[in-house]
């Protein structure tokens, strides 16, 4: 009974976890650590192993490379600068703060100002970089769809690492 209470329990937390995700805050690695928590305290029932606890590891890793990376490289591919590349993934942080203050809308707010945060990074990184307005204009087009992107691959992460922790648990 109190394996299901707990893996109950574990099920909840990781599914807000994914909720974390889309408000840009640090879900994936809730998820590693209530499902280690879980492994280490049931550890001599054998539900959960290390080669799960890798793989969420791995996972997490993932997501953030993917969520960091897609802004500042959309920013690049859209003719953007190194510099409007790097302000883009710095500056998608703040904004997403901001838009949750901003904008009141659950979620959306989030990713709205996240998106908008990592445009005017890109922006004013290449317009300090002496891009002409229409290219560095791209560039930050470029770096909030690479931001929104990136955003929607990491809940899709959050997501699988919901799965296999669900699967571990009823197999």
């Amino acid at each position: 009974m109190l394996l299901i209470t707990l893996g109950t329990l574990l099920t909840l937390i990781n599914a807000a976890g994914v909720v974390l995700v889309l408000f840009q805050l640090p879900g994936c690695w809730l998820i590693v650590a209530a499902t280690a928590g879980f492994a280490w305290a049931t550890w001599d029932h054998g539900v959960i192993g290390w080669l799960t606890i890798a793989s969420l590891f791995a996972l997490a890793i993932l997501g953030e490379v993917l969520e960091t990376a897609l802004a500042g490289a959309a920013s690049r591919k859209a003719g953007g600068t190194r510099r409007g590349a790097v302000l883009a993934i710095i500056m998608g942080i703040p904004g997403a703060i901001l838009g949750s203050i901003f904008i009141p809308i659950p979620i959306a707010g989030t990713l709205i100002g996240a998106a908008l945060g990592a445009a005017v990074g890109s922006f004013l990184g290449d317009l300090t970089a002496r891009r002409p307005l229409p290219q560095a204009t791209r560039a930050a087009r470029g770096a909030a769809i690479g931001k929104l992107t990136g955003s929607a691959a990491k809940l899709l992460i959050a997501i699988v690492m919901l799965t296999v922790t669900t699967a571990a648990l009823i197999l």
